[in-house]
């Protein structure tokens, strides 16, 4: 039983998708995505997309992840049904990304409901900044499903979860395949279309498109083009006739940058801004969906897709939400809390002991502090008309007799929190469930947590919830 799923409203796009005119997917794009349902469909005829994307992570990465795709299956679903047109779910995975900090770890709870981090390996400080499309799973992938496995409690759903993760994170693939993989087949039945975007078919799809985007100087004087140098993967900038990387500072004329697009168009890829235009541009895309962060920059985007001469769709903010398991539900109802009360302030614990201080004791030191403060006030008066130099002196004796009583409930809490250990341990685990590592759950949990303890439920729980804030008002 997976509990309550609760949704936590992201602010509103305030965008309409405009349905499009359908149009077929061209051969060397339906090469790149993934098989499946939604690669069918995409190869059915003239058809609509809805796309949404994310770099791959190390056992598909946070949750918030899983959210973009059922938010684009679900918002895609609602289109169908209104326009009675084909619209196609489509995820753009970006394994050309080079953020290894971000993609080489996953973050699970443990059997006793702490936040575990498992993390693939570290990359060398100084090492280039390969894109995740480059770099190995290797013999690492196996210590890290074994850390999993060690991490996750035994349930009747772990077998065939570890299962899942093995055979997608293997020694012979990289990290971007292995998420390409693993979400397929996570989501690839629900309907959902997984374009690699590093595949060499969508290299080489994308490739002119992405040199259109060298005409665009950005604010910061940078192109939206990225260069596989190095360095790793390096923004262009425009130096005159030429294009110099940022940080190796190689040159590449217009004509190397031709050449590069057409012997090796996995070098080459395009920066956050660029990346919607030329997925409008691969795909009749009626909607975008995406984060706060994203769709705060999405109207930066603006002259790109003017670059490139594609309609910019409507940018929709994806779903958000909080998976409630049964145990922390207990929690949260025994002591009256709601989620919203792991946002930050006092510690929870802190809290509920000082509240259960004896009435008498908090009776006690409520009169003190209130006897301190008129007894000095009193006797500050009456020093100030003998010698008012010794005022300040009075204010710190009041200050340091205050300080006493709060040192004295300190320590009253702090012996009853070690005679309620069992309620510092639940507040704990709640905490480690709704707010692990201090961040929303969505941010920091992968959904193989969820899927250990409670199999497939997770997801259609998760659905029917996407579902309802897809209907819309």
């Amino acid at each position: 039983m997976i509990g309550r799923v609760l949704s936590t409203p992201l602010p509103p796009s305030g965008a309409r998708p405009v349905a499009g005119t359908p149009r077929a997917i061209p051969a060397d794009i339906l090469a790149a995505v993934l098989p499946g349902p939604g690669r069918d469909r995409l190869a059915s005829g003239e058809v609509l997309a809805v796309t949404t994307g994310q770099q791959p992570g190390l056992f598909t990465g946070p949750l918030y992840t899983i959210y973009k795709a059922l938010s684009a299956i679900a918002l895609a679903q609602r289109l169908e049904r209104e326009w009675r047109l084909p619209v196609v779910p489509v995820f753009w995975l970006a394994g050309d990304d080079h953020d290894f900090a971000e993609a080489n770890h996953a973050w699970v709870l443990n059997g006793a409901g702490e936040p575990t981090r498992i993390t693939l390996r570290e990359r060398a400080p100084d090492a280039p900044l390969l894109p995740l499309f480059r770099e190995p799973c290797g013999a690492d992938s196996a210590a890290a499903l074994h850390a999993l496995a060690a991490a996750i409690p035994d349930s009747e759903f772990k077998a065939v979860t570890l299962a899942w993760l093995g055979a997608a994170y293997r020694a012979d693939t990289n990290l971007a395949d292995a998420g390409a993989t693993a979400l397929n087949a996570l989501l690839g039945p629900r309907g959902l279309a997984i374009l690699p975007a590093h595949h060499p078919a969508a290299k080489r799809a994308a490739a002119p498109w992405i040199l259109k985007g060298l005409g665009e100087t950005l604010s910061d004087g940078l192109s939206p083009v990225l260069i596989e140098g190095t360095a790793g993967r390096d923004r262009l900038r425009p130096d005159g006739t030429t294009f110099t990387t940022r940080r190796s500072g190689e040159s590449f004329t217009r004509a190397d940058l031709e050449r590069v697009a057409a012997e090796a168009p996995q070098r080459l890829s395009p920066n956050v801004l660029l990346r919607p235009a030329v997925e409008a541009a691969l795909f009749p895309t009626v909607a975008y969906l995406g984060g706060p962060s994203e769709l705060a920059y999405l109207p930066d985007a603006a002259p790109l897709f003017a670059r490139l001469g594609v309609r910019a769709p409507a940018a929709v903010g994806r779903w958000s939400g909080l998976i409630l398991e049964p145990r922390i539900d207990k929690v949260l109802e025994r002591h009256a809390l709601s989620p919203a009360d792991f946002d930050g302030g006092p510690a929870l614990d802190t809290r509920l002991v000082r509240a259960a201080l004896p009435a008498e004791v908090v009776a006690a030191l409520t009169a003190t502090r209130d006897a301190v403060q008129d007894r000095y006030a009193e006797l500050g008066a009456r020093v100030a008309r003998v010698d008012p130099t010794l005022e300040r002196t009075v204010q710190s004796a009041r200050n340091a007799a205050l300080a006493g009583t709060q040192e004295i409930e300190k320590k009253l809490v702090a012996s009853l929190k070690r005679a309620n250990d069992t309620l510092v341990a639940q507040i704990a685990r709640a905490r480690g469930a709704i707010a692990p590592t201090g961040k929303p759950q969505e941010r920091v949990l992968t959904v193989a947590s969820f899927l250990a303890r409670h199999g497939p439920d997770v997801l259609d729980a998760v659905s029917a919830e996407v579902a309802r804030w897809a209907a819309g008002p």
